[in-house]
């Protein structure tokens, strides 16, 4: 089965190479520029849009479909009603870490599979669509700490500017539910729904 990542992420790539599952990257250049909804909602639908654009680009050169599965997904923090994506600059993530501080919030990863079968014209496609929480508490930070944070590069390419794998770590507290998903990709979740889909992972190879 050809598994394809539609995302450049660094942390995905290592969380699905942790697990032991073959797969190459493709990523999309699918909108991000979408309504706001409830934070479920809109994660599954960012990770719906970037697999499919992947999908219709491939469907589009005439690339061999017959048993593949593209994973989009899209990571977002929710706190106190207010979807915190990437931080636009040092204000932003200055905001964002400060609104943290002290306070517990959500982290939601949405996945979209399509599991595609058939050839050329052909080509079906099936969705499976999911989003999985994890609640996180954070420990106060003091005026210092956040703006030793914020000076480092780590709080710009993650969604509500930090990450909770890297220097952030010093400030959680406690966690709920799945880490893997707080990182940006629940793998688990996602190894039990490409093994409904007949995927195995091949443990003499990894």
């Amino acid at each position: 089965m050809r598994i394809i990542l539609a995302s450049a992420s660094p942390r995905r790539k290592e969380l699905l190479e942790q697990v032991g599952i073959k797969f190459e990257i493709i990523t999309s250049q699918a909108s991000e520029d979408i309504e706001l909804m409830p934070p479920y909602d809109y994660v599954k639908e960012l990770s719906r849009r970037k697999a499919r654009a992947v999908f219709d680009m491939l469907k589009g050169r005439g690339e061999d479909l017959s048993d593949c599965v593209i994973i989009g997904a899209d990571t977002v923090v929710y706190h106190k009603g207010e979807i915190l994506t990437k931080p636009k600059d040092k204000e932003d993530a200055r905001r964002m870490i400060k609104g943290l501080s002290d306070n517990a919030h959500q982290v939601y990863t949405g996945v979209c599979l399509i599991k595609t079968s058939g050839v050329g014209d052909k080509v079906e496609a099936k969705e499976i669509s999911f989003s999985e929480k994890t609640e996180v508490l954070v420990y106060p930070l003091t005026d210092e700490s956040v703006e030793a944070y914020i000076s480092t590069k780590e709080p710009y390419d993650k969604a509500g500017a930090y990450g909770i794998q890297g220097l952030f770590a010093a400030y959680i507290k406690a966690i709920e539910g799945d880490y893997n998903n707080v990182v940006g990709l629940p793998v688990a979740r996602i190894c039990l729904e490409l093994y409904k889909l007949g995927y195995r992972i091949d443990y003499e190879r990894c």
